[in-house]
């Protein structure tokens, strides 16, 4: 993008409180907030380890484990697999409900306040679905209690670990009711995940594992997490943060005032969507026609509710078939999805089936079967890709 580019939103920041951006424009922006447009002098921070990724995200989706690692892997060029789970054992992020409910990678000083201050929602609507399970008060007390003894000493248990001891206790784990129990656990900041065991998910006590932990007031609560979704998923409109972080609308409307002078506003196609001000200091050339292999669940789109920047919307059901919240992998070109891929193990190693979205000649296909040759170095195996 040309300086003249840099300097009209420069200016108009500074004497309008605002600018207008072109949607190329906005969708160069929104790459390099997620660290995926390469790096360059306008990338906004050095990305250099997991604690430094997280923390510029504030959290990561990270239902999906593999998901979650190659979401780092993708913006961290230079380690494999084993470094970046290296790096969570050495709890340079920790992984638990933090927020809407479900599973993010957050930085390990600030695990306990987000899923006490942002988790609080997601844990109260869960109540009807704990009694649907026959899981009173006085169970789910109960199992925090047994868990919390069992995991005292910095012990680390396996979910069947888990579940035996709450089974020991007396406290059944028959059906979805373990699960919703090792929930509950973490959403009350008892307990967290760390790194699996061999394919076995572990848990610790949360406290034991992090050590020291931020304590910030509610405003500064608001206002941290405000900030953080803006710089790493902006350009982005208010409804975003609200489905990002599951606040509701007061909540939402007082993390931007919290966040004060560290969220500005610009027009994009005629709608006024955050931003903050130091991603308008310089602005981003266009984007390369570069190929990425993103995860599913990767903040790439599931970071937003509106995705019409990155997706067409003729290709939403196939990257969420049925709208059920399952994101498929995709293959990214230029910020623009152009299809999505699976993967499978054998015993020749991985296989890597691609389903495009739109015509690929000869060329592209090459390219993105480039691609893939970084995800091969990253989980370390043999890939084969396959096309249709």
């Amino acid at each position: 993008m040309a300086r003249s580019t840099s300097c009209r939103l420069a200016e108009g920041l500074r004497q309008h409180g605002g600018v207008d951006l072109t949607v190329s424009e906005a969708l160069a922006l929104r790459m390099r907030s997620l660290l995926l447009a390469g790096t360059s002098s306008t990338t906004p921070i050095r990305a250099d380890s997991v604690a430094t990724v997280v923390t510029w995200f504030g959290a990561m989706q990270a239902q999906d484990y593999a998901s979650a690692l190659w979401s780092l892997g993708t913006r961290l060029p230079a380690m494999t697999r084993t470094e970046v789970e290296g790096a969570l054992e050495r709890r340079e992020a920790v992984r638990t409900w933090a927020m809407r409910g479900t599973i993010h990678l957050v930085p390990a000083a600030d695990a306990r306040w987000m899923v006490e201050d942002l988790g609080a929602r997601a844990l109260a609507g869960a109540a009807r679905r704990r009694a649907q399970l026959g899981l009173d008060e006085a169970t789910t007390e109960r199992a925090l209690d047994v868990l919390g003894t069992a995991l005292a000493g910095r012990s680390r248990l396996t979910r069947a670990e888990c579940f035996a001891v709450l089974t020991e206790a007396g406290i059944s784990v028959d059906g979805q009711r373990g699960y919703h129990l090792l929930r509950f656990a973490s959403q009350r900041a008892v307990t967290c995940m760390a790194p699996k065991r061999g394919t076995e998910q572990t848990f610790v006590l949360l406290d034991d594992w992090v050590g020291g932990s931020n304590r910030p007031s509610r405003d500064e609560a608001l206002a941290t997490i405000a900030t953080r979704y803006v710089r790493s998923h902006g350009p982005v409109p208010r409804s975003d943060l609200a489905g990002w972080t599951g606040l509701n609308s007061s909540d939402t409307a007082a993390a931007v005032a919290a966040a004060g002078d560290a969220l500005t506003t610009v027009e994009v196609d005629g709608q006024s969507i955050l931003v903050t001000p130091d991603a308008l200091a310089e602005t981003p050339p266009p984007l390369p026609d570069t190929v990425l292999t993103l995860p599913g669940y990767d903040e790439y789109l599931l970071g937003y509710k509106n995705r019409a920047l990155m997706v067409d919307p003729a290709h939403a059901q196939a990257i969420v078939p049925g709208g059920n919240g399952v994101f498929q992998a995709t293959i990214v070109r230029a910020g623009r999805v152009i299809g999505t891929w699976t993967r499978s193990s054998t015993t020749a190693g991985t296989v890597i089936s691609v389903f495009p979205l739109e015509p690929l000649r000869s060329r592209e296909r090459r390219k993105v079967e480039t691609a893939f040759e970084r995800y091969a170095r990253f989980v370390d195996t043999p890939l084969q890709v396959r096309w249709p």
